[in-house]
């Protein structure tokens, strides 16, 4: 009794696994190549952006309620937002209550609510980032290859944790900007930040340090594409250093020698971790030094030299013309009379269907 009643139990599961076995089956065999018409891509692009909205708005709504609720025993937003200002010396702060707790101001009335607001949904974007870029990856993955496949998602794997890492490293660098920059003029003035003030340049600092972190990643990738070399780039490493502490002094939001030298610093080590993967890259290729290279500044480089051997093939396989002294000679120029002559018998010869034609 009990093997027929299994038996029966897993006869309508297999019955349902078989139709649909069938059913995918007979889709394969009609679109084979997995082809989707331009009213199927709209459809699946509509359904992609009405899941990353929807996960874009609960993840502002978890945002809006962690600025000021602790959540798993972790510090509320609030808390570690601000806790490069409140590690500033309490005579560097002004403070307007009695227990001297650290406050940031508000001069407007919906301040604080616009604030919450503005945090939270960037802290929902951050935190649910993972869902609604793979709702982005998933609409565009099908139109890739294999290998595209492979790549991209290295690519994008590198440039995130380049980006995470900048920006941590501004978070932790903020604190000495901040205190190098409210010292300065102590005597007459003392620091007191409103939350807008304060929020905008932490932003500020972690965009253009995230940001900036991406450029070995474009040194990398214009080496794997074959636009620049390890031999270029090595003959110009004292120039690069350079450029990135003029681009770190030029593009830092504070100013603040901290913040620059930071930047400076870190890029100059990433930098310089890309030129050796290009070193590295360059010599798996057997790509050689450029010619040009050696040469002086005022000495001109000469054409490539598979091209100079295609061309002396060309010259080779060429055909030979004929000699300047066997060109035949122009015939002499006719008299006048002999040209009247020619003429006349061309009239005589002349049909009625010249003029026609």
């Amino acid at each position: 009794m009990s093997s027929s009643s299994t038996e029966d139990a897993s006869g309508p599961a297999k019955s349902k696994l078989t139709q649909a076995r069938r059913r995918f089956y007979r889709r394969s065999k009609r679109n084979p190549e997995a082809m989707m018409t331009i009213i199927d891509h709209l459809k699946e692009l509509r359904r992609r952006v009405i899941t990353s909205a929807i996960v874009l708005v609960i993840g502002m709504l978890i945002g809006f309620l962690w600025y000021q609720n602790s959540i798993l025993g972790i510090p509320t937003l609030g808390e570690i937002l601000r806790k490069p200002y409140c590690e500033l010396p309490p005579a560097m702060r002004v403070s307007f209550n009695a227990g001297e707790e650290c406050r940031l101001l508000a001069t407007g009335p919906f301040e604080m609510l616009l604030l919450r607001m503005k945090v939270g949904a960037l802290a929902g974007a951050v935190l649910t980032s993972p869902l609604w870029l793979y709702q982005i990856w998933a609409f565009i993955v099908p139109g890739l290859h294999k290998k595209e496949k492979h790549v991209t998602r290295v690519f994008l794997t590198i440039a995130v944790t380049l980006f995470v890492a900048g920006a941590v490293l501004s978070y932790f660098v903020l604190s000495y900007g901040l205190e190098f920059l409210v010292t300065i003029g102590d005597e007459t003035q003392q620091a007191a930040l409103t939350g807008d003030r304060y929020f905008g340049f932490m932003l500020g600092l972690l965009i253009v340090f995230g940001i900036s972190f991406e450029v070995p990643l474009i040194i990398g990738t214009l080496n794997v594409l074959g636009l620049l070399q390890y031999a270029v780039l090595k003959e110009k490493r004292s120039y690069i250093i350079v450029g990135v502490f003029i681009f770190a002094a030029a593009i830092t939001p504070g100013q603040d020698p901290f913040s620059m030298v930071a930047l400076a610093i870190s890029l100059s080590i990433l930098v310089e971790i890309s030129l050796q993967f290009c070193r590295i890259n360059d010599k798996r290729r057997n790509r050689e030094r450029p010619a040009w290279l050696d040469l002086a500044d005022d000495a001109s480089s000469s054409l490539n030299p598979a091209a100079e051997m295609d061309l002396a093939d060309d010259s080779k396989s060429a055909v030979n013309f004929a000699a300047p002294n066997a060109i035949p000679k122009p015939a002499p120029v006719k008299a006048s009379g002999d040209i009247q002559a020619s003429r006349a018998a061309d009239l005589s010869t002349r049909t009625d269907f010249d003029d026609i034609l």
